[in-house]
């Protein structure tokens, strides 16, 4: 709903949780980029009408402001008019109009919940909605912490904002001592879990530990009693889902309590309802794929345990005059053709980016002007697909147009190196020219190199002499590539690029018989 207006489109890879029917952006008249944006915000200009005051807003009266000339959006009790918004919108005017005088909270988390619209929007605020005087009290968002120095000792009090199916399902956690260390140790009670899925920040003495269970995620959040190195341990026992935070006490104190607990601590909520995490990074090195496209390598923080799952996709933010612009970009390996190495043996400090640089464009000029040694926001993982999509396929293939390529990087990692039923595994890669493919060298390699491997190459403005597959995607293209080589093969179909390619990709194969079992679609 509210896209991040900008000339580039952020780099496929990162998925969604909403259909690619009607996500298309529509071209901005001139003098209408996210620039021009920042510049009228700043400008001095009234834009809400109220002279700078903020108001209470009924429901009454947010409905009666559903027009395009007069359009009120309330986005988690917070009321904006975004009329003067409306032509700035990379997403439309159509697309603000569906939450046009109503609470349009839920459409935004469906579309991008990344972005940070109280940055964007905060000349825009109209005031808070009113409670209704009838109201019953609020039940609390979170469950109760301790307060005090009370001790932290992993009780967790029943949140009734969650429909619990299962007691089961609801973690706790508990914390230990030895002379030289403290110990958190958290049951998911989730067995068989992913160890990707446990992020722990320890920075400035606070202890900041999140784990997905499922659709939910829970979250520790304590500021320590006495100072710790600051360097977290993390051990997961996968069977039982038990995960332990291992904290270096600086000095041998006997500890009472745990700490102070800080916002939604011990909290057990849904993971839309989770606000993104951001951590600093330090930018160690960037180097060229192509004409256009860099390799960017981050170091984690000292105190930051976070592995990016296969298929899921981070959060890159930057401070833009005086606006924090937000994209999303799927990580890859180092380089495709490295041994592979299993994933609990993978380089965990570490994360790299393959970047297409737009040169009109807003955030990635900056990115690629970034010096080495300098720092950039990285947000939690977020993304729906799993391994689980991988096991027991016996033919994988995969599309990618352009930087759509990045989410198959990990995926064929752990294909290849990992699924004991994999026979095939196919890349048909889309670009414009040659100069355009990334690691095309490494490609041909990987296929020299596993006999389950194919690489096809598609150009749709190749150069004479060019003796690959020609075209766009197609049907044709498809039938062609998309074939099991036995009827009762277990296929997996994965496909990411712009838009349009996607959309017609996902129709060509429907059409091909394909059930939507079988594809799965990596968006931006």
């Amino acid at each position: 709903m509210l896209n991040a207006p900008s000339q580039e489109f952020p780099a496929p890879g990162s998925q969604q949780r909403v259909a690619l029917a009607g996500r298309s952006k529509v071209p901005l008249k001139p003098g209408r980029s996210l620039m021009d944006w920042i510049r009228l915000t700043k400008s001095g200009k009234d834009l809400t009408g109220l002279k700078g005051r903020l108001i209470e807003v009924t429901e009454e009266e947010l409905a009666k402001h559903n027009k395009k000339e007069d359009c009120w959006i309330c986005i988690r009790g917070l009321v904006y008019d975004v009329t003067p918004y409306m032509e700035y919108h990379p997403g439309g005017e159509d697309e603000l109009m569906k939450a046009a005088g109503s609470d349009g909270t839920d459409l935004f988390d469906q579309v991008h919940r990344w972005v940070n619209y109280e940055s964007m929007l905060k000349e825009c605020l109209v005031g808070r909605m009113a409670l209704k005087a009838f109201a019953a009290p609020l039940k609390e968002i979170c469950p109760r912490v301790p307060e005090g120095n009370e001790l932290l000792n992993g009780t967790f009090p029943k949140n009734e904002n969650l429909d619990y199916s299962s007691k089961d399902i609801v973690p706790s956690y508990d914390w230990f001592q030895k002379d030289d260390s403290i110990t958190v140790v958290i049951y998911t009670k989730q067995k068989n879990m992913n160890p990707e899925l446990v992020i722990a920040d320890l920075h400035s003495g606070k202890l900041r530990g999140e784990i997905i269970v499922k659709d939910y995620s829970y979250l520790l959040h304590v500021e320590l009693s006495f100072e710790v190195h600051e360097e977290v341990i993390v051990q997961v026992s996968e069977k039982v889902g038990k995960v332990e935070f291992v904290l270096t006490k600086r000095e041998p104190l006997s500890w009472k309590t745990l700490g102070q607990p800080l916002e939604s601590h011990n909290s057990f909520v849904k993971c839309t309802d989770r606000g993104l995490c951001y951590r600093k990074c330090k930018l160690l090195s960037k180097e060229n794929v192509t004409h256009d496209t860099r390799l960017f390598c981050l170091m984690l923080p000292p105190g930051t345990h976070l592995q990016v799952p296969v298929g899921h996709h981070v959060y890159l933010k930057q401070t833009i005059t005086d606006a924090e612009i937000v994209k999303p970009y799927t990580p890859v390996a180092s380089s495709l053709v490295s041994k592979f190495k299993s994933p609990s043996c993978c380089d965990k400090t570490h994360i790299f980016f393959m970047i297409k640089i737009y040169p009109s464009g807003l955030f990635t000029p900056v990115l690629d002007a970034l010096q080495i040694g300098e720092y950039i926001s990285l947000s939690n993982p977020e993304g729906n697909f799993t391994t689980l999509q991988v096991e027991e396929v016996e033919e994988l293939f995969l599309l990618a147009g352009g930087t759509g390529f990045t989410p198959m990087v990990k995926l064929l990692n752990y294909a290849l190196t990992s699924s004991n039923t994999l026979r095939v595994a196919k890349l048909m890669f889309f670009n414009k020219t040659e100069d355009d493919i990334l690691w095309r060298r490494q490609l041909e390699q990987l296929s020299l190199n596993d006999a389950r491997f194919d690489i096809q190459f598609v150009l749709s403005e190749p150069k004479e002499g060019w003796l690959g597959k020609q075209g766009r995607i197609s049907s044709s293209l498809l039938s062609q590539f998309v074939k099991r080589s036995k009827c009762d093969s277990k296929i997996l179909i994965c496909i990411c690029g712009p838009l349009a390619f996607m959309e017609q990709g996902i129709q060509f194969l429907q059409d091909l018989g394909h059930s939507s079992k079988e594809i799965h679609c990596f968006t931006a």
